[in-house]
């Protein structure tokens, strides 16, 4: 399989770079700059791209690389920091900008090079550096430039060495895709062979041959990513998967119940629920602190969970639904250290399986969500909207109870319901309602009450880093609170967060 490395020096985008590349169809992996050379070498990588990074090449704590890089006679294209640190290494002259560039920005291109091939004259791309490269090594050429950028884009075309002080990554680059396809196709001579259908076929032989005749467990929560890993181990091995999945009273409404309904119909499997909602409600009684009620309820999923597992399971091989970007971390840092995450489950030490298996491990989360769909996992289930790892516990304000849960899921479900019947489902990224714990005064069939107030957050956002509050129309929203009146006992009142992030987060808690 071809593969291009995506060398991270600290970028915002490493994995937007590395997005980009598979959505051509080429296979990307990210690495930290601190990979050996001779790892590289190894690889067998078609093409190198550098990252951007926040540092300057100058800065004696910035990320750096050996030299002899440039000499394996592997294309590389140098992104931002990755353009300047290749000009860097090979004695180009780098200045502070007198203009900082940030934002779009037109530059006029050269479209003889190879790597602005098919790209009009004048275009625009996404800056953001502040310094540049005020004169590139020699033997390079200047392909792009804009008036404040004497070089925005440089090439040795002999070496197939090239560095862009934009970002193609990035939608704002107009003819970035072109770019980065006119780097992987008509410089590294990638023929851009990484297909979903491919990778499921791959992945099922290699999950045979490696689990052979024996058992594997999964832990089973319900959200995208162990949801399409057991999908694909169930069409791997079948009745040799166990799916444990405790369902601690946290989910949305009927949640519990759809997933086992899907797991135990559609795949073969043996499916085992663990209802364990009043430990959960017992340990939380009292505790009002939001990171502590994360504590309790991280703590008692992982005793619950592997409880089940000593008793019937600890035996052949235990699998999670690891995605990338839980394995991989920024370039600038140790890079031997990985970023421990709610999908990477540390095992209990009198807990002895023959070992861990990850089958999305190299995957993204729109990649994952395709091998859903390829799979044949109902819509619900792959286009799951991000659900916070302690569950409604963190979207109840306060104390949680099991009356308060119950309002909440009610709510909730009466919001998720009339957005999904108007239509307007599409057009949000994240919604759900919220138990602030505050009661209010009002009346009702001319009694006096005082209940429950129910907030209503949805946003719209790219990329979950900012979003915006989403602009439900009126009527829509009328629909949703007289419902929530109507029909959830023990709330009168109902109120919509237009609040942006920053300042604020998606989640209350």
């Amino acid at each position: 399989m071809e593969k291009i490395l995506v060398l991270d020096f600290g970028g915002q985008y490493n994995q937007l770079i590395a997005r980009r590349v598979r959505d051509l169809k080429v296979y990307a992996e990210i690495l930290p700059y601190t990979t050996p050379l001779e790892t590289i070498k190894e690889n067998g990588y078609r093409g190198i791209i550098f990252t951007g990074g926040p540092n300057s090449v100058y800065d004696e704590d910035s990320p750096h690389y050996d030299p002899e890089i440039l000499k394996l006679g592997i294309p590389i294209l140098g992104i931002c920091y990755g353009a300047q640190l290749m000009s860097y290494m090979l004695n180009g002259k780098i200045e502070h900008a007198p203009t900082r560039e940030y934002g779009n920005m037109e530059i006029t291109v050269n479209n003889s090079s190879p790597l602005f091939k098919g790209v009009p004259e004048k275009t625009i791309t996404w800056m953001s550096h502040t310094d540049y490269i005020s004169k590139p090594p020699r033997g390079f050429t200047i392909s792009a430039w804009s008036n404040s950028c004497p070089c925005a884009a440089m090439e040795m075309t002999k070496k197939r060495l090239y560095g862009v002080q934009f970002h193609p990554e990035v939608t704002h680059t107009q003819y970035g895709k072109k770019v980065l396809s006119n780097f992987l196709f008509g410089i590294c001579g990638c023929k851009g062979d990484w297909e979903m259908g491919n990778f499921i076929d791959r992945t099922v032989k290699e999950l045979r041959e490696q689990i052979g005749d024996k058992g594997v467990v999964l832990g089973l929560s319900g959200g995208v990513d162990s949801n399409v890993a057991a999908a694909l181990l169930s069409k791997a091995v079948g009745k040799q998967l166990t799916c444990v999945f405790v369902d601690q009273g946290l989910m949305r409404k009927n949640e519990g119940d759809e997933v086992e309904k899907a797991f135990s119909g559609l795949f073969e499997m043996n499916f085992v629920r663990v209802n364990c909602q009043e430990t959960f409600y017992k340990a939380l009684a009292g505790v009002t602190d939001p990171e502590e009620k994360r504590k309790i309820i991280g703590t008692e999923f992982y005793k619950v969970f592997w409880d089940e597992i000593r008793e019937r399971y600890s035996e052949g091989f235990f699998a999670q639904g690891t995605i990338y970007p839980d394995r991989i971390e920024s370039g600038k840092g140790d890079a031997a250290k990985i970023k421990t995450h709610h999908n990477q489950v540390g095992l209990p030490e009198d807990v002895h399986f023959e070992g861990v298996i990850e089958p999305l491990k190299d995957l993204f989360k729109d990649e994952v969500r395709r091998v859903g769909e390829e799979l044949g996992l109902p819509k619900d289930l792959v286009w799951r909207q991000p659900f916070p790892g302690p569950g409604l516990g963190v979207r109840i304000i306060g104390e949680v109870t099991a009356e308060k849960v119950r309002i909440l899921q009610d709510a909730d479900w009466v919001l998720r319901d009339e957005v999904k019947k108007s239509g307007y489902e599409d057009e949000l990224s994240q919604f759900f309602a919220v138990l602030p714990g505050v009661r209010t005064v009002g009346v009702m069939g001319d009694a006096r009450t005082y209940s429950e107030l129910i907030a209503i957050r949805a946003v719209t956002t790219d990329n979950f880093m900012t979003a915006d509050w989403a602009k439900i129309p009126y009527d829509l929203l009328g629909r949703i609170s007289s419902r929530i009146i109507n029909e959830v006992d023990g709330v009168n009142r109902v109120v919509y967060d237009i609040t942006q992030k920053p300042p604020a987060t998606v989640e209350w808690e």
